[in-house]
């Protein structure tokens, strides 16, 4: 053989043997699995030092490229930090380009893509990128429907899918344009649905370490999309499944319960959250435990709250928790602490969130009747007999202004509702109805959509689709997003 058929023949094989050397690939090994599972515990710096490790030793593993969002994901999520959030969300598009020179043959090469771009969308959604938000989650959900057709055994194809159909379905109101526009629809009930059957398909499988991440999604789905206050011993025997050294388990642990009604557990998982500079601060700690310790009377309440506004470096509920401080003094009895709380309320802060805005209404309305303000801290933490003392023998003529005699009896229907007399919660629900639904206050369409929920598990789907439909029939009120998002989801279910 001449030289240079030996010497083409050299290079050829040099490139195939180099271009096999920096195959691209998707591979959950030791140290991908690891930093995994260090996201999901909220070890965020654990987590850096495993992909970084990854990189050194497999270069082109795309799954370090997709936990590299991961850690940015959360760690906005758990710091809510705008300028972060500014200076980071470039990376979204460096990432698609890296995933995109991968192993298009792998079923991770369209989801990883997808994931990037689902993480993102929720995450410009949270800082109010809302088009752009809605944008990345049906690119998210395009890949997905593709890489389904492509690998139809693919389980994680599920997980996502159902994430974005909770998504697309509790849009509020005032972004159905938005929605619309770009053909986006969804059903949560449904994607719940899919999501709890995933969690169940995934037992025992290679997809299994999916599951801390299931139970992150449904948690949070189920008590702040459904406002669900009913399955806190489904969600804590999902929450049972998590490592008992991870943060985010303590703290959803605490948070479920304390959203649920079971504000002294609440308060005991967020006293025992785990203390070590291992993990990533969260604020949100602090937030909770002031407000479960108002709720219980707490002498300490305002320490608690006080450290959230210290630590936290976002811009929600910043007037809340200055009202929620103003309302430590009030109960008591301190008039100057509670005035000047009321001035940071207006001062401080960002009218964005709903709990803000709503904050800064109060800050701005006469000041509440105490026993009714006490009743509904104490039915927030599930302490309904104690509400039930403070109001059970209240009279609507004892109060002085319009708000007060309507949130009487939505207060009263709140607590016969939670206490399952069914009679006593529906009457006071129609007076409350009847008191407010002209008004801007957000009793009179809380009211009908509860009076709705009553009669929906009375399998009355009648009289619940009458109730539903009064509130959405209800405009300009407080919190209507978020209540108008809930009837049109009560409308669905009893279709």
């Amino acid at each position: 053989m001449s030289s240079m058929p030996r010497k083409f023949l050299f290079l050829i094989l040099f490139f195939i043997c180099c271009k096999c050397s920096v195959s691209a690939n998707f591979v959950f090994d030791t140290n991908t699995s690891a930093a995994y599972k260090a996201i999901f515990e909220l070890r965020l710096i654990d987590a850096r030092k495993y992909i970084s490790e990854e990189k050194a030793r497999v270069p082109n593993n795309g799954i370090s490229i997709l936990l590299d969002n991961y850690v940015d994901y959360f760690y906005l999520l758990t710091s809510e930090n705008k300028a972060d959030y500014e200076r980071l969300k470039d990376r979204k598009s460096d990432r698609i380009d890296l995933l995109k020179d991968n192993d298009e043959n792998s079923p991770y090469f369209l989801f990883s893509q997808a994931e990037v771009y689902l993480q993102w969308g929720l995450i410009k959604a949270k800082f109010g990128d809302y088009t752009s938000s809605t944008m990345d989650l049906k690119k998210a959900q395009s890949l997905l429907r593709k890489n389904n057709e492509q690998f139809k055994d693919f389980l994680p194809n599920q997980k996502s899918l159902a994430l974005i159909e909770v998504v697309f379905g509790a849009i509020p109101s005032n972004l159905k344009g938005i929605a619309d526009l770009l053909g986006v629809r969804g059903n949560v009930s449904t994607g719940i649905r899919q999501l709890e059957s995933f969690k169940t398909k995934i037992a025992g499988t290679k997809y299994s370490f999916y599951n801390e991440e299931v139970i992150f999604l449904l948690c949070f789905m189920d008590i702040d999309i459904l406002h669900n206050r009913s399955n806190y011993a489904k969600l804590n025997s999902f929450l049972d499944d998590m490592s008992d050294k991870s943060l985010l388990k303590t703290y959803l642990q605490g948070y479920v319960a304390f959203k649920t009604g079971h504000n002294d557990t609440a308060i005991s998982y967020l006293e025992s959250i785990p203390k070590s500079g291992m993990y990533t601060p969260l604020p949100m700690v602090q937030y909770l435990l002031g407000n479960a310790k108002l709720c219980r009377m707490d002498t300490d309440a305002h320490v608690f709250l006080t450290n959230y506004l210290k630590e936290y470096k976002g811009q929600n509920y910043i007037k809340d928790t200055y009202l929620k401080l103003g309302y430590h003094y009030l109960l008591k009895g301190d008039m100057l602490g509670y005035g000047n709380y009321l001035k940071l309320v207006r001062s401080k802060g960002y009218a964005i969130d709903e709990k803000d805005k709503q904050a800064l209404k109060e800050a701005n309305d006469v000041k509440p009747d105490v026993d009714i303000l006490r009743a509904r801290l104490y039915f927030d933490g599930g302490y309904y007999s104690k509400a039930l003392a403070l109001l059970k023998t209240k009279q609507t003529n004892e109060l002085r202004n319009l708000r007060d005699q309507i949130e009487l009896h939505y207060r009263l229907g709140r607590i016969y509702d939670r206490m399952n007399a069914f009679n006593e919660g529906i009457v006071n629900y129609q007076k409350a109805i009847n008191l407010g639904k002209n008004e801007a206050y957000y009793f009179a369409a809380n009211s009908a959509l509860y009076s709705g929920m009553l009669y929906e598990q009375k399998k009355d789907n009648a009289k619940a689709a009458f109730f539903y439909n009064m509130t959405l029939k209800m405009k300009g009120h407080e919190y209507q997003n978020s209540i108008d998002t809930q009837a049109k989801d009560g409308l669905n279910r009893v279709k």
